[in-house]
């Protein structure tokens, strides 16, 4: 079977992450550097999908907040300057697809499975395959050595140990 190697093109994806604060709203984040790559056959069924973001990249904002979360209370962005994916599965699961890959933040390797939904191919005006997929799933982030927090006055945490995952990705064929 002949295979395609795709990249992301990061112009027209976005990579964002939505955590609890209060335990009362959600605050939105996303990563502005990233990069990826996908080989796949035509039903992209099996890929081999790589990924990573400049840790450094993170926006949610808040500058306040976004020095906090480089700062080693979280990403510890000099020590750790890039998290990464690296599927070990992509496979057709009900109208979608299942991802599952080893996700690296800091120093720590955990499998993620992640839902991911199909949006189509097309060509764009200048002749360009693209194709577009939606990735969502959730991770804890204290498997992955994120545990700052700080507890409330009404007894809960600032930040919840859940993180959501939504990924809007669109990939240009090489």
């Amino acid at each position: 079977m002949a295979t395609t190697n795709w990249i992301i093109d990061a112009s027209h994806s976005e990579i964002q992450f939505k955590v609890k604060h209060l335990v009362i709203t959600t605050v939105t984040g996303s990563f502005n550097e990233f990069s990826g790559t996908v080989e796949a056959g035509d039903t992209f069924e099996n890929a081999k999908i790589s990924f990573e973001a400049n840790t450094a990249s993170i926006n949610t904002n808040s500058d306040q907040r976004d020095g906090h979360l480089k700062s080693g209370d979280f990403f510890d962005v000099e020590k750790f300057p890039k998290l990464s994916f690296k599927a070990t599965k992509f496979a057709k699961k009900g109208d979608g697809f299942e991802l599952v890959g080893d996700l690296t933040i800091k120093d720590v390797t955990n499998s993620v499975t992640l839902a991911v939904e199909y949006g189509g191919t097309a060509k764009d005006p200048w002749g360009n395959t693209k194709a577009g997929f939606e990735v969502t799933g959730k991770i804890n982030r204290k498997d992955f050595g994120l545990t700052w927090n700080a507890p409330t006055e009404a007894g809960g945490v600032l930040v919840s140990d859940e993180v959501k995952l939504i990924a809007n990705v669109q990939l240009l064929k090489q």
